[in-house]
C-alpha cells in the first residue's frame, strides 16, 4: 500500500485538523510498512506513580491509526474511529515516553484496520497491543 503523504506533510496536516495535539506527538518513521510514532510523555499524560496513562496511550493508538490511513489515503480529515480495542499488558517506565509500531492491515474503500504495538522506550516487551478501525468517508460524487 504506497504512502501518499511523508513524515513531514502528514505532521503539516496534523496541525491544521487538530491544533489542540500540537507538541503531544511525533512520526519517527512512516513507510509503506510502518509507521513508528512517538507520545512526548509529559506531566499530564501521567498517572500516580509516573507512568504514561491508559488514556494517553490510547490517544497514541488513535492518532497513529489515523497518520497510517491518511498517509495512504491522503488528506481525508472526517475519517473517523470506527472501533478500537486496547488490551494493556504491563506498565510503562516511569516519565519515558511511548513509541507505537503501526500496520496497516487492510485498506477498502470505506474501512481501514491497523494494528499497534505500544512500547515504554527502552523496554523490548510491549506495554499495550490496539486494533482499530477507521470509517473513510465516500468520494463526494460531481
Amino acid at each position: 500500500m504506497p504512502i501518499v503523504m511523508t513524515a513531514e506533510e502528514m505532521t503539516d496536516f496534523l496541525g491544521e485538523v487538530f491544533p489542540q495535539i500540537e507538541g503531544m506527538f511525533s512520526i519517527d518513521r512512516l513507510e509503506e510498512e510502518l509507521l513508528v510514532m512517538r507520545l512526548h510523555a509529559a506531566e499530564q499524560h501521567l498517572r500516580p506513580g509516573g507512568t504514561v496513562s491508559g488514556p494517553a496511550m490510547f490517544a497514541l493508538a488513535d492518532v497513529g491509526a489515523y497518520v497510517a490511513t491518511m498517509a495512504r489515503i491522503g488528506r481525508q480529515a472526517l475519517a473517523v474511529t470506527t472501533n478500537c480495542s486496547i488490551d494493556f499488558m504491563r506498565k510503562p517506565a516511569a516519565g519515558a515516553d511511548v513509541l507505537g509500531e503501526f500496520r496497516l492491515l487492510k485498506l477498502g474503500r470505506a474501512l481501514s484496520v491497523v494494528d499497534c504495538l505500544l512500547y515504554s522506550e527502552g523496554q523490548a516487551a510491549p506495554v499495550a497491543r490496539a486494533s482499530l478501525t477507521y470509517s473513510i468517508p465516500p468520494a463526494r460524487q460531481g
